[in-house]
């Protein structure tokens, strides 16, 4: 696929990235709610803030959460490459690759840790569990929630992969 970058970018890669956000959009919506103290189902205990500092969090951590699935586009597009010219003093600079694909490799680990985490509590594999829901509906959609999410760790660690490869054969 043609996306003004050095070498071309897998279709796949592009797909996946194009994904990302969608994939961090359901837990995103997820968490507001408990925001508001409304506990999604779940039998456990209100966040003890006070009502605006538990809503500045969890829109906070949405906003994050968004921000760094659609930062992931960089892997696919010209400005992961070269630092756009708008930039003042490095605009026009190639990026050293290790520059993208360190951080994004971190955060594919990290949010891949989430991934065994959310099975091992799922499937109560090793003395893991999960909060209790009130009902077997809301333990369903928050597993399917969580787990939507959880995919991104993978996903991000295939297109920095790839992003590494194509990079590394640019020079």
């Amino acid at each position: 696929m043609d996306t003004g970058t050095e070498r071309p970018v897998p279709l796949w890669a592009e797909r996946v990235v194009r994904l990302l956000p969608l994939l961090a959009l359901p837990v995103c919506l997820w968490r507001l709610p408990i925001g508001f103290d409304h506990l999604m189902g779940m039998d456990a205990e209100p966040m003890s803030w006070t009502r605006w500092a538990n809503v500045a969090y969890v829109c906070a951590l949405s906003l994050l959460t968004e921000s760094a699935a659609l930062l992931c586009r960089g892997l696919v597009r010209p400005w992961g490459e070269v630092v756009p010219r708008w930039v003042p003093g490095i605009g026009g600079r190639r990026i050293p690759p290790l520059v993208a694909v360190v951080p994004a490799a971190l955060g594919g680990l990290v949010l891949t840790g989430l991934l065994i985490d959310w099975v091992l509590r799922v499937f109560h594999i090793a003395g893991f569990a999960e909060a209790p829901y009130t009902s077997v509906w809301w333990k369903v959609l928050g597993d399917v929630v969580s787990g939507l999410f959880v995919l991104w760790g993978p996903l991000v660690l295939a297109v920095t992969y790839a992003y590494h490869r194509r990079r590394r054969t640019a020079s």
